[in-house]
């Protein structure tokens, strides 16, 4: 059975039949919400503004096919010439460029992509910059047990050694301290509680990456 599943899989991979729906969003904030029954879900409020599509790019000038996205209007004098020479003439340098690839909606330079791709859709995919931490310890960025609390000890919260006897030296991806946060980080198979046209946002059980009003990469799930 899972031979099965594999190759159909697979197949269908070589095919192409799978495509992709994603837009830019911002992350609003976390909430809770209550059902019929009266349990309570956490969620997180994701404001889906309309998107314009900015680029088109086909297997015939550029080998895959793809659409370039943008959110946020921003000034003709803060953009570079470089920046603002790849918008189309009817369309104002944006803030933030994403590119899809495998694109499912048919769709050309200058239309208006918003919530209601994700209609239908279940489960998604958020991409963000997670919280930056600064530089920190190995208890608080790998969840070291630490040394003992009893008086006398002298070792507490420290990483002990980190080398061996032979050699002697420390190996690479030794577990350290460092900076923590501020990677790229996507979460998957997010549950899609609700969807609110009128205030275009999608409440997604569980946390998103990132902080408050910062930009998202919502995808449709991959995994789903």
């Amino acid at each position: 059975i899972i031979r099965e599943f594999c190759e159909k899989v697979v197949a269908k991979s070589q095919i192409g039949d799978i495509r992709m729906k994603g837009l830019i969003a911002k992350k609003v904030g976390m909430t809770q919400i209550f059902d019929e029954s009266g349990n309570l879900t956490p969620v997180t409020v994701i404001q889906v503004e309309p998107n314009v599509v900015v680029a088109k790019k086909t297997k015939e000038n550029c080998g895959y096919d793809a659409v370039v996205l943008g959110l946020d209007d921003m000034k003709a004098s803060k953009a570079s010439k470089a920046y603002a020479g790849q918008f189309p003439e009817n369309i104002a340098p944006k803030r933030h460029l994403k590119e899809f690839r495998d694109f499912e909606k048919d769709v050309n330079v200058g239309d208006v992509v918003g919530l209601e791709l994700f209609e239908g859709t279940r489960f998604l995919d958020v991409t963000a910059t997670s919280k930056g931490k600064g530089f920190q310890g190995v208890m608080k960025r790998w969840g070291f047990h630490g040394g003992r609390a009893t008086h006398g000890s002298k070792f507490h919260r420290e990483a002990g050694g980190t080398g061996t006897i032979n050699p002697q030296h420390t190996f690479k991806n030794v577990k350290m301290p460092g900076r923590m946060g501020f990677r790229r980080v996507t979460v998957q198979n997010l549950k899609v509680v609700k969807v609110d046209p009128e205030l275009n946002v999608i409440l997604v059980r569980g946390a998103v990456p990132g902080n408050k009003d910062c930009t998202l990469i919502v995808k449709s799930a991959v995994k789903k």
